[in-house]
């Protein structure tokens, strides 16, 4: 999912760690609608300013998917809660995309926009942005058309556990590249479920394989509706230092600062980071 933007979203389930089972229980009162209303609408929807979170956002993805090195045919989204926007540079590059949560309301709420059934939440002013700064002559309507055809599929996730997507064959493995934006600080009760997921969501990467991981710098809570779920706080160098240790080589690792003006109350957010990281062959 994606949320203040960060993208919180669910990827857990009840199991035997108390931490994690009052994460999953918090997240049974998430709202799909209320999330959006309060990340993707004015003023953190608001995408005419250069300076705002949203157009970070969306040139930090177009400008590494530019460099044509995260490529292939298939990509995961992990954790993709009731937002597209996160795919909308990899869908040029990408042939087969998987997207994902663990949230039943949420994977419904991305049905409605792939499908574009009435009253679906409309991206067009972040598909018309990303269009205006890939500058390739593409018009918004031929990128949403584009993503649609390629997402194959929707399914549930866990990332707290060891095979997140399950024992199934449903999803072509290893992936190409992963995609998180917003999840694993969202889920994790600790650092150190933090780090074990990322660890569970690597397995499902392929040697040399590129991760694309959005997330939130110092939050510890954010609402959506009824819900106020708990984030795990962290730094931009605990972020770099979990990526090492999952096994990356980090490409790069850049931070935004929130500014006053975006500092809505919906959550205690201090800034975001974008970080592109590479699989090691080992």
């Amino acid at each position: 999912m994606s949320k203040a933007d960060p993208s919180h979203t669910a990827g857990v389930v009840p199991d035997s760690h108390p931490g994690r089972q009052a994460v999953a229980s918090a997240y049974q009162r998430f709202e799909p609608r209320a999330y959006l209303r309060n990340n993707y609408a004015p003023p953190r929807g608001d995408l005419s300013s250069p300076d705002g979170v949203g157009p970070w956002k969306l040139r930090c993805l177009a400008q590494t998917f530019a460099t044509g090195e995260v490529s292939g045919r298939a990509l995961i989204d992990i954790g993709s809660g009731p937002t597209i926007y996160q795919l909308l540079s990899a869908c040029a590059h990408f042939e087969d995309i998987t997207m994902t949560d663990f949230l039943e309301v949420n994977r419904q709420e991305l049905g409605l926009w792939l499908r574009e059934e009435p009253g679906a939440f409309d991206w067009s002013t972040y598909s018309q942005h990303v269009c205006l700064i890939e500058d390739k002559g593409e018009s918004w309507q031929e990128k949403e058309q584009q993503l649609r055809a390629r997402v194959k599929r929707v399914l549930p996730i866990d990332v707290h556990q060891p095979q997140p997507l399950g024992a199934g064959d449903l999803v072509p493995l290893p992936a190409d590249a992963l995609v998180s934006a917003f999840c694993l600080e969202a889920v994790s009760p600790d650092l150190a479920s933090f780090q074990r997921a990322l660890d569970h969501i690597t397995t499902l990467l392929r040697p040399e394989g590129h991760l694309l991981l959005i997330g939130a710098l110092e939050e510890s809570w954010y609402l959506a509706g009824e819900a106020r779920l708990a984030v795990v706080p962290v730094c931009e160098e605990e972020v770099r230092e979990a990526l090492v240790r999952s096994g990356y080589k980090v490409r790069d690792l850049s931070t935004y600062t929130m500014p006053a003006h975006l500092r809505t109350g919906v959550d205690d957010v201090k800034g975001i980071f974008f970080a592109w990281a590479q699989k090691v062959r080992v």
